[in-house]
């Protein structure tokens, strides 16, 4: 992944105030209808997520005939590249989704959003979880509308464990011995995937070090990747790796690394409830058998809790000279019908962002939804109990680059392939990040 530089930095600045002080046209003909053409990224690549919006977009452009909404679809590992490569070049979206809410604060870094606030209120404030809302709040003004939230849980396959004679496992150990354990017959006990173009591995080790107490940022938001708690998770997920994942996860990204469970190659995975869905569409035979549990902790009488809640943003980009018809088609998403019918392209998936849609007899009424009710409630709670990487300390742009430059996993990278120290790879990888942090934070 591309890492920005201090160059890179004045011209982000220069150009958001080109966009910050353009003039904007009016969105509206003299009748008041909506009038105008805007771009919408998004990262929804899977077939039925992707028809759900654009479906929505035909309707909404149906209705008002004097607009346009290009829809163009990007990886979610190419979509930090694609909008820090927008800011040199101009080529930017009038309003797009964003992998999380630690990437909106590196957009806020740059100064390339829109309040979100107008919006908000449309819609309904006291309908979205005040915490969600916090992490994309800067100096009052919100910057981001959680579209959709899930959080990170232990995935495993029920018949795997049956079969050993192995219980859930509810410590880090009792999941490495099982992972071991069932590392045998063409299966994996867990893959370990380090692509530097994904965020898994920085995700794998803010698991152990928040599941210890630590974090992955001091409270001065500097990188901590040398803590003790650290180390030993770095030393933990190396082992991982040698003893029971597939030597080519090495370079997997998140795609291809959910693909290996979804197959019934791993026995273990770490996911959000997008799992049920991809073994629906894999391997149906499996469904029966695949639930989910809180993620592992050091200790079994520890209290529960959850490294990573994600609450997926839409976000209204400065440079757009038509934020009215941004704003109006935002909440034409969020419309009862429009919203359910996005929310089932992946069922236990993506949960609600907002009240009063779970309870409804169309929500309800879906097959997954009733046949995951367990693993839903699960999921649930460790979306109110968790918060993104880093963001322990409240929003930051240092969270959203500690997840998003690929240094960690690069990190990871050099320990397995050239034998490099745990402590000195980790040190090196430290000591980038800090670089990284003091060139592009503001």
């Amino acid at each position: 992944m591309k890492k920005l530089t201090i160059a890179a930095l004045m011209l982000l600045l220069s150009l958001s105030l080109v966009f910050a002080n353009g003039s904007a046209e009016s969105a509206q003909a003299a009748d008041g209808e909506l009038n105008g053409t805007i771009t919408f990224w998004h990262s929804f690549t899977q077939g039925k997520r992707m028809e759900a919006v654009q479906a929505a977009a035909d309707q909404f452009m149906q209705m008002h005939p004097g607009v346009t909404i290009n829809i163009e679809t990007m990886a979610w590992g190419d979509f930090n590249t694609k909008w820090n490569a927008g800011l040199t070049t101009g080529d930017l979206p009038d309003m797009s989704t964003a992998q999380n809410t630690g990437e909106v604060a590196e957009m806020l870094n740059v100064g390339v959003l829109r309040s979100v606030d107008t919006v908000i209120d449309a819609i309904g404030r006291d309908r979205f979880s005040a915490n969600a809302l916090g992490d994309m709040t800067v100096d009052g003004e919100v910057y981001g509308i959680p579209y959709y939230s899930h959080a990170q849980v232990m995935w495993y396959r029920e018949d795997l464990l049956d079969a050993a004679g192995l219980d859930v496992p509810q410590t880090w150990d009792e999941f490495y011995d099982a992972a071991v354990a069932l590392t045998k017959d063409g299966v994996y006990g867990a893959a370990v995937s380090l692509s530097p173009n994904d965020l898994l591995g920085t995700r794998y080790l803010n698991y152990y070090v928040r599941s210890a107490g630590g974090s992955l940022l001091n409270d001065d938001l500097t990188a901590n990747l040398t803590s003790p708690e650290a180390i030993e998770g770095i030393k933990f997920w190396v082992d991982v790796y040698k003893n029971c994942s597939p030597a080519e996860t090495i370079n997997y990204t998140v795609n291809d690394h959910a693909t290996l469970y979804y197959q019934g190659i791993t026995a273990f995975d770490f996911n959000s409830g997008f799992q049920i869905d991809g073994v629906r569409n894999n391997r149906p035979d499996l469904l029966p058998y695949v639930s989910c549990a809180m993620l592992p902790r050091m200790n079994a009488d520890d209290p529960l809790y959850s490294a990573e809640a994600t609450h997926i943003p839409l976000v209204i980009w400065q440079n757009s000279e038509h934020p009215e018809i941004c704003e109006a088609f935002i909440e034409f998403l969020y419309e009862e019908d429009n919203y359910t019918d996005f929310l089932s392209a992946v069922p236990v998936g993506m949960l609600p962002s907002i009240s009063g849609i779970s309870e409804t007899e169309a929500y309800r009424s879906n097959e997954i939804v009733q046949d995951f009710a367990e693993e839903e409630a699960i999921i649930a709670e460790a979306i109110e109990l968790g918060s993104a990487i880093g963001f322990e300390h409240g929003p930051s742009a240092q969270a959203g680059l500690l997840a998003n430059q690929g240094i960690i996993e690069e990190m990871f990278q050099d320990i397995i392939m050239n034998g490099t120290p745990v402590e000195e790879a980790a040190a090196a990888a430290e000591a980038e990040l800090n670089e990284i942090f003091e060139a592009m934070v503001q």
